[in-house]
């Protein structure tokens, strides 16, 4: 019988696991430079727990202005670098099979396996529809709040990346076309939109575990207001989890440059 892969985390994003057939299940996770600990972070929770090959690969804009794939201009509301870039995963993905898109700012707590087997082939896309307008009119370290229709479905989007409807999302559309039709996913219809459990898009301050229902235990902790890489937020809900990750991915980080 032919020996399975080894299990391990590397800095060269790969993480192999017991599957001798599929292909590394590709996740993009936004980067940003204010943020980079907690891109870390989350990158370390998801290769932490996956039972199946994904390789993690950070959107930095630096490196999407170099290569020609984005030239627009940093708008007042912007509170990332990857407000917008985060809609190029399709042609990342050379729009080919599924792939994922995912904030920085989120805790994965459990194997990543289970949300990629919800996929659905029927649907350009699937997230988590949130009814959410929040109250704080600033976030993070002071960034502008904005409330939207569809605020914060794009912050974790399964993307069927072949879908003939996700061609659209080329390089000229994602740098000219508005906030609204991007984070409104408007060059789709409703039907196309799938659903995905709340649990795998907790937002901290909105939603809610309920007493003795475990299909409320968050399974991806989004700290969307912030989290405790910020000064204001170092006390915020699930605090204590974040830490505790952060300790354990800087001591396997130091450990392999030793």
């Amino acid at each position: 019988m032919e020996s399975a892969t080894r299990t391990h985390l590397t800095n060269g994003k790969v993480h192999h696991v017991n599957d001798k057939t599929s292909k590394p299940f590709k996740i993009f996770v936004g980067y940003d430079p204010r943020e980079d600990i907690a891109y870390e972070v989350c990158r370390y929770s998801i290769l932490k727990r996956a039972s199946i090959p994904v390789e993690v690969i950070p959107i930095k804009q630096s490196e999407l202005r170099n290569n020609g794939l984005y030239w627009r201009e940093r708008g007042k509301l912007e509170s990332t670098e990857f407000s917008f870039s985060r809609f190029l995963t399709p042609h990342l993905g050379n729009y080919d099979g599924w792939a994922m898109f995912v904030d920085c700012d989120f805790l994965y707590l459990s194997d990543i396996k289970e949300l990629r087997d919800l996929v659905d082939d029927n649907y350009a896309i699937m997230c988590v529809q949130h009814d959410y307008a929040p109250k704080e009119t600033t976030k993070m370290d002071g960034a502008v709040q904005t409330v939207y229709p569809r605020k914060n479905w794009s912050s974790m989007v399964l993307y069927n990346c072949g879908h003939p409807k996700n061609k659209v999302l080329t390089p000229d559309v994602v740098n000219s076309q508005t906030g609204a039709y991007l984070h409104r996913f408007m060059w789709l219809d409703d039907h196309e939109i799938g659903s995905i459990p709340f649990v795998w898009n907790f937002l901290v301050g909105h939603n809610k575990v309920v007493d003795d229902d475990p299909s409320t235990l968050p399974k991806a902790i989004h700290y969307t207001l912030g989290g405790p890489w910020f000064e204001n937020w170092k006390n915020c809900e699930f605090a204590d989890l974040w830490v505790n990750e952060m300790e354990e991915c800087q001591k396997e980080m130091k450990r392999k440059t030793e």
